[in-house]
């Protein structure tokens, strides 16, 4: 295991981070609806809370609306400006959750037993070199049982076919090996 002399910080000087950390300062993020799809309130609302982990978390609207019902929420995303966005959110909503400036293929300071992961948009611009580890990170950090939902473009090369999910043979080349080895 690599040594981080920033823990969660790594790739500090990628662009494609700087573009986001620029994005959300001047209040110009698109992806940034505060709006929580339906799909994961229907969710909520079948579900007992637990433990929840939301990746790529932005401002923290969909971490905040979890808690808002009884959930246990931890959130991560790589842009400062966004988590401290979320925190003050979360404190002007009276709701607890947690929010981690880190790189989501670098969870080190988590731990796992996350019945609900949640990731609208943050997969899917990783690099391929880092679905791996972010695969890793996830097949640790959620219980046996638990539930990951992800909302992600697919990938340019597969056009304009059917839904991914409507097709499982599709996601292998996009997710890799981690996820199948442990039976996803």
């Amino acid at each position: 295991m690599r040594k981080q002399l920033l823990p969660g910080w790594s790739g500090i000087l990628d662009p494609r981070r700087w573009k986001f950390e620029w994005r959300y300062r001047r209040g110009r993020a698109p992806w940034d609806t505060n709006v929580t799809p339906p799909e994961v309130m229907d969710f909520i609302a079948a579900t007992p809370p637990g433990k929840a982990l939301d990746l790529g978390c932005g401002t923290g609207t969909h971490a905040i609306a979890l808690a808002r019902h009884g959930w246990q929420v931890t959130g991560v995303d790589f842009a400062p400006w966004a988590i401290r966005r979320a925190r003050q959110k979360a404190e002007a909503g009276g709701v607890a959750a947690q929010f981690y400036t880190a790189d989501v293929t670098e969870l080190g300071m988590l731990s796992g037993g996350y019945g609900y992961a949640l990731d609208i948009g943050c997969l899917f611009g990783l690099r391929d070199s880092q679905r791996p580890r972010y695969a890793a990170q996830i097949a640790r950090l959620i219980a046996l049982g638990g539930r990951y939902m992800l909302y992600a473009w697919l990938p340019s090369r597969w056009g304009r076919a059917k839904p991914a999910a409507s097709r499982p043979g599709r996601w292998r080349p996009f997710w890799g090996r981690p996820f199948f080895a442990i039976g996803w």
